[in-house]
């Protein structure tokens, strides 16, 4: 499989929006929860600040988030409540900014605080190196049967220039003569990062538009994009991407990975 990986060239221009909600289901107030003596998505900011973002936001319609930024430092919007994904808070943010339909905004999730700014950068130069891409996001290789089979564990398949062709929770591809998804290979499967690099242009059309039946039966947003037609642009990740936090168990290991740093300052950066 190619690396479509991006080049060494200087960083272009881009923002980031943090998105962060505080009624997660399993981890009621996740941005706030605390890593280090500080609040997870300060962590995750401090990491978006290191990949050389021009601004740096966090949006959310949550009080308690807002001023847990702003003690940060951290430039906060507080957002609808009525916004049913990440991607419709970040558009609000970038309507509410004015940015042009060619800037390029990286959204990255609020439960990420391990983020490597290598990776945030990668997908901000990725999206800004042809006018046609409108978004832009990662993938590792994958050769875990239990992973492929996992529907929690998203699959990508991208063609030969590293154009998206498809995202779903089934095994794809399917290696008929391989023994499904014992056949899991690092040469064909693909998981994808959940980082995505965008458009303002289109930003605005995915927040414009309503899910499509995709979307509806996948359970996967980035469907939508590919639905009406929009080039999303995957690269490997330079760096390999730490879990996130969805689970107490999560949150023990990032716990513990972050003590194991030192301080808990260190950005990662790379």
């Amino acid at each position: 499989m190619a690396d479509h990986r991006t080049t060494g060239a200087p960083c272009p221009r881009f923002h980031v929006v943090i998105p962060a909600r505080h009624a997660a289901q399993r981890l009621p107030g996740k941005p706030l929860l605390d890593i280090a003596g500080r609040p997870m998505v300060i962590h995750v900011w401090e990491r978006a600040r290191a990949a050389g973002a021009e601004e740096v936001w966090i949006a959310t319609d949550d009080e308690r988030i807002a001023a847990a930024a702003r003690h940060a430092g951290a430039e906060v919007m507080l957002t609808a409540a009525s916004h049913a994904s990440g991607t419709d808070r970040v558009a609000e943010v970038a309507v509410r900014r004015g940015w042009d339909a060619a800037t390029v905004v990286v959204n990255v999730q609020g439960d990420e605080p391990l983020i490597p700014p290598a990776n945030i950068r990668q997908v901000a130069e990725l999206c800004a190196g042809d006018p046609d891409i409108a978004l832009a996001t990662l993938g590792v290789p994958l050769d875990s049967p239990q992973a492929l089979a996992d529907p929690n564990t998203v699959k990508l398949v991208s063609a030969a220039d590293g154009r998206a062709l498809y995202f779903s929770r089934a095994p794809i591809p399917f290696p008929r003569d391989a023994g499904g998804v014992a056949g899991a290979s690092a040469a064909l499967h693909r998981r994808h990062v959940g980082l995505y690099a965008y458009r303002v242009s289109a930003l605005r059309q995915l927040a414009a538009t309503p899910p499509c039946v995709l979307e509806h039966a996948e359970k996967l947003e980035q469907l939508r994009a590919l639905w009406l037609g929009l080039r999303i642009q995957v690269a490997d990740a330079r760096e390999p991407p730490p879990p996130g936090v969805d689970t107490p168990a999560d949150l023990a290991r990032v716990r513990s990975a972050t003590q194991a740093m030192g301080s808990g300052a260190d950005t990662g950066e790379g």
